[in-house]
């Protein structure tokens, strides 16, 4: 809830669910997308993480020890086949058959160019900034859980300007959990005094 994407050693432990309602909310979001996108720091994690499920999913998890649910099982498998571009300009190499290094942020401006459904920004932290900095980010999509890490990463902390938001979409669900979908915009603060 309050803003931090990570405790202060780097746990994501507050975001891992099966909570049912949750993942058909990630599924139907997923239905609209056709690429992927992450930063260096967030890929390797992610990369070893899905790619365990996937390759192993009978066996327990990383993270802590539990079995792959059938919804971890099914996102492994839409990140298996959906095309995977990681920005990084110090990574050599991908483990992921389907990933391709980027190695400029204008190189995203180009995939959006590109006919097809919506590009999913998965994050870390730096690079959602990058992106709303270079106004390459349309739509955020955020999920607010009923946690408070009090402190951490926060999301947005590379930010360069003010950004305005307005809203389109929001949905409780029975977790506590909020969707949250706002239509981004840069903002001109000289205009607004």
């Amino acid at each position: 809830m309050d803003g931090f994407i990570e405790g202060p050693n780097g746990e994501m432990d507050w975001l891992m669910t099966t909570d049912e309602e949750v993942w058909k909310e990630e599924f139907e979001m997923l239905d609209h997308i056709d690429t992927l996108i992450l930063g260096r720091k967030m890929y390797s994690g992610y990369a070893q993480y899905w790619m365990s499920v996937l390759n192993k999913p009978n066996d327990p998890l990383p993270e802590n020890g539990s079995f792959a649910s059938k919804y971890h099982i099914a996102y492994a498998a839409f990140a298996d086949k959906t095309p995977h571009f990681v920005l990084s300009k110090t990574l050599d190499k991908v483990a992921w058959k389907n990933t391709q290094i980027i190695r400029q942020v204008d190189e995203i401006r180009e995939l959006k160019k590109k006919r097809g459904k919506d590009i999913y920004a998965v994050g870390g932290a730096t690079l959602v900034s990058s992106l709303m900095n270079l106004g390459l980010i349309d739509e955020l999509q955020l999920r607010v859980n009923p946690i408070i890490l009090g402190r951490g990463k926060a999301l947005f902390k590379d930010l360069k300007q003010r950004h305005s938001l307005k809203l389109v979409a929001a949905k409780s669900l029975r977790s506590g959990m909020v969707n949250l979908i706002y239509v981004t915009q840069p903002m001109n603060v000289s205009a607004q005094m």
